[in-house]
């Protein structure tokens, strides 16, 4: 039970953060992005905690996690490439 908790509180964050950042991605104005960012990780973080309780087991939903992470993590090393050249 513990690894489900610190699954859905970190990895949640996690998943918020990075959709938060890859929405900067998107091709739309910065600030509809940011804001567009804001208002999903929201809904992911309720997601990911939902998901983390209901998977079968703890090794699951750390999996379920991670792979749903891979893609965030692609779009938002793209924009921190960016911002950083």
């Amino acid at each position: 039970m513990l690894s489900r908790i610190v699954a859905a509180l970190f990895g949640g964050y996690a998943l918020a953060a990075l959709t938060s950042v890859a929405t900067l991605a998107l091709p739309v104005d910065a600030v509809e992005a940011v804001l567009l960012g804001m208002q999903a990780s929201f809904g992911v973080y309720a997601g990911a905690v939902v998901w983390v309780f209901a998977a079968r087991s703890a090794s699951r939903a750390w999996l379920g996690l991670a792979v749903a992470a891979v893609p965030l993590l692609i779009a938002a090393c793209l924009v921190w490439d960016q911002t950083a050249a």
